[in-house]
């Protein structure tokens, strides 16, 4: 089992510079993190005015990336205790993971509206309630392909680590430092970098949202995009542009890059820690005599948290002489019929609620949202099968070339992680050069916000194949397409499932901006389609017509989810599972 913190370190001489510039980052943070806080006690205003001019780009930029990190955050939690607890939890289980198709289906369109007015209502006299709903909207844009990710790597570790996680007599907390964090550590960050795309993708959505006629406005990058659009402005497009790429080349060469050398040591054989380049930030912050300091308080303090397993010898009688844990108290199975009871009666209002929303909706209303889902599915799948076409054997090449990977990273995250909206006028001038329409042209546009879930997942399940596999089908001389049938499509066929399912619901999102207001010089164009009639019920504020169509849309994707994927899942994780 791997150790998330292991004792042997090597420690270099410190240099003070190092330690001069860390600090000065430390101040920098925190004259950051003031100014955000400020940001957040102001009195209410609902419509901020952007000032385009330069020198307010990097207040804004700070802002969008306090606010897609605090919704990673937030994610983060969402995914770790959601996915154990539909793991575990067998009962629960049945709901979790049904709920989690039908809220990864709802558009995060769908819920600006509640939660920006909830929110309000909350904080009436401070900004605060329109920046947690900001946040929130993103935690809609980042969360689901996370949990569904972490919750096949709880699947896919073996039993003889589980087995020993028991006999070692480890506990819940034990367990999941040890054990499965690490297991799952490759493909929960290949999946938060993925995730952080999808938070920027909706963040002009987010940061400037129309309901109704109102439009409400908070000071970000995203804003400050819209804004520029709006108005014709340029200068201030391009310096939007570039802001984005900044604070996704630091994100991906601080963090990302780091994080991911650092997962690859957790790789599930006996020598993958071999394959591993180094990590030149981790090599020039162990010259910091603060950072060395810190890293062991932080070790003499994981461990503590962590404690140390039961010994063997002890662990071994315990298994002999079949010791049995401690029965559930009671009261526990009062507070988990309760919260089952609250959870129902919740239901019930939601469905009575639901049926009076959709009581105006007519015949003709609901024939018209279903031939507008039939042209949205024809596009979905095919920018499916369009991305799929070019990231299964781009995702595979780069996750078993650690050092290609290493200088490839930055250019794929930084494509992955822009916002693909800032690009869609460019995109669709290119389509109207070739004389092309929305109608098709839709396909491009949605091709480049759902890609990149297939990319991920299948750069991570490559990355995650053990070298001794790798070395039979080195020592089998596998080529061409026996190579791919036999060994390189069952390796990667687990996290290709999940890329399709997280990339079938961010396509299904996507065809609200794809196919609704693109905007190509001073004209908007629209498209036919489910996206488009969602775009309209919520500029209209027609709630009743866009409850139907999120419905219908919730339909689709479950309904997809539960008869497609999810078997062509259960076939991969039963045959392919093994070499993962």
């Amino acid at each position: 089992m791997a150790n998330l913190h292991p004792t042997a370190t090597v420690r270099e001489r410190p240099r003070l510079w190092i330690d001069a510039l860390i600090l000065g980052g430390f101040v920098a943070v925190v004259f950051g993190a003031a100014q955000v806080a400020s940001e957040w006690k102001h009195p209410l205003n609902q419509s901020t005015p952007i000032d385009l001019g330069l020198s307010h780009v990097p207040e804004y930029a700070l802002f969008s990336f306090v606010r897609g990190w605090l919704a990673y955050f937030v994610s983060l939690v969402f995914t770790l205790v959601v996915a154990s607890w539909a793991y575990y939890d067998h009962r629960a289980h049945k709901f979790i993971l049904p709920a989690l198709d039908i809220l990864q289906s709802i558009p995060v369109t769908a819920f600006l509206a509640p939660l920006f007015l909830v929110a309000m209502s909350l904080f009436p006299h401070s900004n605060t309630g329109l920046e947690l709903a900001c946040i929130m909207t993103i935690f809609t844009g980042q969360v689901w392909n996370m949990v569904f990710s972490y919750y096949d790597s709880l699947k896919a570790i073996p039993a003889d680590f589980r087995m020993l996680a028991k006999l070692y007599n480890l506990n819940w907390w034990q367990r999941f430092w040890r054990v499965e964090l690490p297991f799952g550590a490759q493909t929960l960050l290949y999946n938060s970098m993925v995730s952080m795309a999808g938070g920027w993708f909706f963040l002009s959505l987010s940061e400037s949202p129309q309901i109704g006629s109102q439009t409400l406005r908070v000071p970000g990058i995203g804003s400050y995009f819209k804004e520029a659009v709006d108005k014709q402005n340029g200068t201030a497009q391009v310096m939007a542009i570039v802001a984005m790429g900044i604070i996704i080349i630091i994100m991906d060469r601080l963090i990302w890059w780091p994080l991911i050398v650092w997962s690859r040591k957790f790789k599930m054989d006996d020598f993958g820690g071999s394959r591993s380049p180094k990590n030149s930030l981790q090599l020039w912050l162990s010259r910091s005599a603060f950072v060395q300091a810190t890293a062991g308080v932080w070790g003499r303090f994981t461990n503590w948290m962590i404690g140390p397993p039961l010994p063997v010898s002890e662990a071994s009688s315990l298994v002999e002489v079949g010791a049995v844990p401690p029965a559930k108290s009671k009261v526990w199975r009062y507070v988990y019929l309760a919260a089952v009871l609250g959870i129902v009666a919740l239901l019930a209002w939601g469905a009575y609620k639901l049926v009076l929303l959709l009581l105006p909706v007519t015949g003709k209303d609901w024939l018209e949202i279903l031939g507008d889902t039939g042209i949205s599915f024809l596009r979905v799948t095919a920018a499916l099968a369009i991305g799929t076409l070019w990231t299964v054997p781009f995702g595979i090449w780069i996750g078993l070339n650690p050092k290609l990977s290493g200088r490839l990273q930055p250019f794929i995250q930084f494509v992955a992680s822009f916002p693909a909206p800032m690009l869609y006028p460019w995109l669709f001038a290119i389509v109207l050069f070739v004389h092309g329409t929305l109608q098709w042209g839709a396909v491009l546009l949605i091709l480049f916000g759902t890609q990149w879930y297939i990319l991920f997942n299948v750069a991570a399940a490559a990355a995650a194949i053990p070298n001794d596999i790798i070395s039979c089908a080195e020592i089998l001389r596998l080529k061409g397409w026996r190579k791919w049938k036999q060994f390189l499509l069952p390796a990667i066929l687990p996290g290709l499932v999940t890329g399709w399912i997280t990339a079938a619901g961010g396509a299904w999102n996507t065809t609200i901006v794809a196919e609704y207001g693109v905007q190509a010089g001073n004209k908007l164009y629209n498209a036919t389609g489910l996206g488009a009639y969602l775009g309209k019920a919520i500029e209209d504020y027609n709630f009743s017509r866009l409850t139907a169509a999120v419905l219908v849309m919730s339909v689709i994707v479950v309904g997809i989810n539960r008869t497609v994927w999810k078997r062509i899942q259960a076939i991969a994780n039963d045959r392919c599972r093994f070499i993962t």
